[in-house]
């Protein structure tokens, strides 16, 4: 518990451990970090009637040329986004001792809720993330909430909903994503995407955040996230050769595109890299929920896609298979998708 950082908040750490300083090369640095203002919003209000085509086509672009988007008018309740970051927020700030029962290092717990500092991965680690995570399974919910915390008061109650409520947008933005590739209706419907997770990243101020970061670059290796972002700039994405922050927008989430999901649109949607900084004024909470596939299911690209002109770029395997190679190369930065790339 020691090593949970939300637990020496209290604490004015005047220099950065050693052991959270990453080589030169992984930095972030002091170096300006250009805003992505215009990260591409899309408005779910508009897919009434023949709208709903051209919003479609507005996240293909998107998914294409960032990898990430952001939705509004997306139908969770807005004080329901707030009381929720509220839970988080406050869960971090509890004693330590409330804390504890949920606080794990071991990468095989079975825990339905784990509480563990930087990742899962700490003893072996090189070099630690400036963050503590909260990690929840949400399938089936009303058996994993069961183990969720009960503090603070109303925190299955108020996340549970949270939930519930994301569970329900995730298919209305596969669908737009179906209908702009043309696959048939409920592609991505059971299997394919019924594991969820949620992720809550707790960043506290850093001494030096240009030493420091609270995620390390990665693509997602799930089908798709919806992020919760605090009012607090953290995230950045790498596009055209450089890192570009993504401002935070009122009531939106953040939308990006997970491995699996270009694997089955046969390379045409792309999962992009992205990390998250630290600052050393405001802590910052997000959350991230995962949707999966079953560990157990074939992902190969959608036979829809392919023909004489549009050979098949990946082959075929378990999603259990490539979460094992994705997790092997721990931080590495080669291609997790080049096993599954054929050869032309």
């Amino acid at each position: 518990m020691e090593k949970l950082i939300s637990n020496n908040n209290q604490v004015q750490i005047r220099s950065l451990p050693e052991k959270y300083i990453f080589p030169p090369e992984k930095r972030p640095g002091k170096l300006p970090v250009s805003a992505c203002k215009f990260l591409p919003v899309i408005d779910l209000d508009e897919t009434a009637g023949d709208n709903r085509a051209v919003i479609s086509q507005k996240i293909l672009k998107a998914s294409q040329e960032f990898g990430f988007f952001q939705v509004v008018n997306h139908g969770v309740p807005e004080d329901l986004m707030k009381d929720t970051m509220r839970m988080f927020k406050e869960f971090f700030e509890l004693p330590a001792e409330d804390k504890a029962i949920f606080y794990t290092e071991d990468a095989r717990s079975k825990k339905h809720c784990k509480l563990y500092p930087s990742s899962l991965i700490y003893a072996t680690e090189d070099i630690h993330l400036w963050r503590d995570n909260l990690k929840h399974d949400c399938h089936p919910l009303e058996k994993c909430i069961l183990d969720w915390p009960v503090k603070p008061a109303r925190y299955r109650q108020v996340v549970g909903s949270y939930a519930a409520e994301v569970t329900k947008l995730a298919p209305r933005i596969l669908e737009l994503i179906c209908q702009g590739l043309g696959l048939e209706s409920g592609y991505f419907e059971g299997k394919l995407s019924e594991v969820t997770s949620l992720s809550v990243n707790h960043y506290p101020p850093c001494p030096d955040p240009s030493l420091a970061l609270g995620l390390s670059k990665h693509c997602d290796p799930n089908l798709i996230t919806i992020l919760l972002q605090d009012d607090v700039c953290g995230l950045q994405i790498f596009k055209d050769n450089e890192w570009i922050a993504v401002d935070p927008v009122p009531s939106a989430f953040v939308v990006n595109i997970g491995y699996q999901l270009q694997i089955m649109s046969n390379n045409k949607l792309k999962s992009v890299e992205h990390r998250a900084v630290t600052n050393s004024r405001t802590a910052r909470t997000s959350a991230a929920f995962f949707f999966n596939p079953s560990d157990d299911i074939m992902i190969e690209p959608a036979k829809a896609l392919i023909n004489a002109s549009n050979p098949p770029v990946f082959r075929a395997c378990q999603y259990i298979e490539f979460l094992r190679n994705y997790m092997t190369r721990n931080g590495s930065d080669d291609d997790a998708l080049e096993h599954l790339k054929l050869r032309a």
